[in-house]
């Protein structure tokens, strides 16, 4: 363990470059007085790291030393492999620049790890979009992704569900995140930090305008909160429903998570052997639809407005199938 964190805060060093005890132990999880025991193991060891002191201060390796991947667990380089993902790379149109990253990150490595990193390329594969999409085609996602990286301006012509239904707005893109197959860029405009589909940019227009992000902005923190908003925004009703046994067996496959573990853990049965449960529902609409894919095993009792729509479909599919 303790040789796993020495190899892990030398590519810290490596990477970054000057970071302070305090900023190792943060990233390392460890206390300050780790870290100082760990940089004494590391001289010790005839590393060329150094410390300066001050507001400025901090530990950092000497210009030009750099450590070879020697320190790769069988585990991490498996892991490494499995995030180097082809696809995403070809869509940011650097899929040959990853391709020979992997053939000199396997050259490096010694034969052992190497084997194993190959039969990960050999038995696993990710396919990102679902099996009833092919994946949105995203033409700007190249010209975004380097406006990213530049830290450049653009100009989108953008295109959204309310009216008008398509807008210019000037960006600074911040980050890229691939998210279930569809990619999406997180951007300062006028209204603030905001996330867009890029399957939706319509046209970019690279303003040659440098900036510089918001200090102390994480993509990663920014995405989780972003996801923790939605969800909380996503069930805002709710209904009661009854649900079938044989409902109940499909309603994992075909409805939501929310609404599956709510009849699985609050659900009380009724005597005809059917599930009664109080569900969240994103709304009466959408619910509508949703509820319709379990057909005659699920009964909405609550509330009106969304069974007066049910009611009137099922009379709908009656008439059209000549039913009495």
């Amino acid at each position: 363990m303790r040789a796993s964190r020495l190899v892990s805060l030398l590519l810290l060093l490596q990477a970054r470059g000057r970071l302070t005890a305090q900023q190792l132990a943060d990233e390392l999880e460890v206390s300050v007085r780790t870290i100082y025991r760990d940089v004494q193991s590391l001289h010790e060891a005839g590393i060329p790291l150094y410390g300066d002191a001050g507001p400025e201060g901090g530990y950092r390796l000497v210009d030009g030393y750099r450590t070879r991947l020697t320190g790769l667990t069988a585990e991490e380089t498996r892991a490494w492999f499995l995030a180097a993902l082809p696809d995403p790379a070809a869509q940011l149109g650097l899929g040959e620049a990853a391709a020979a990253a992997r053939l000199k990150f396997s050259a490096a490595l010694p034969p052992a790890l190497r084997e194993s990193a190959e039969r990960i390329r050999e038995r696993f594969h990710l396919d990102a979009p679902g099996w009833y999409s092919p994946g949105e085609e995203t033409p700007h996602l190249p010209a975004v992704a380097d406006a990213v990286w530049n830290r450049q301006a653009v100009r989108v012509r953008y295109r959204r569900w309310r009216e008008p239904a398509e807008t210019e707005r000037r960006l600074e893109p911040y980050g890229l995140v691939l998210k279930a197959g569809r990619w999406y860029v997180v951007a300062r405009g006028a209204g603030g930090l905001r996330t867009y589909r890029v399957d939706q940019i319509l046209a970019v227009d690279v303003l040659g305008e440098a900036f510089e992000p918001e200090p102390g902005f994480d993509l990663t923190a920014y995405w989780r909160a972003y996801l923790a908003d939605f969800h909380a925004r996503l069930h805002q009703g709710e209904a009661l429903i009854r649900v079938s046994p044989r409902g109940a067996e499909r309603l994992p496959s075909l409805l939501s998570h929310a609404v599956a573990r709510a009849v699985a853990e609050r659900g009380e049965p009724d005597a005809d052997g059917w599930v009664r449960a109080l569900v969240p529902i994103e709304s009466v609409g959408h619910a509508h639809g949703e509820f319709l894919r379990l057909g005659p095993d699920l009964e909405v009792l609550e509330p009106v407005a969304l069974r007066a729509l049910l009611i009137g479909s099922a009379r709908g599919l009656a008439a059209l199938y000549g039913a009495g």
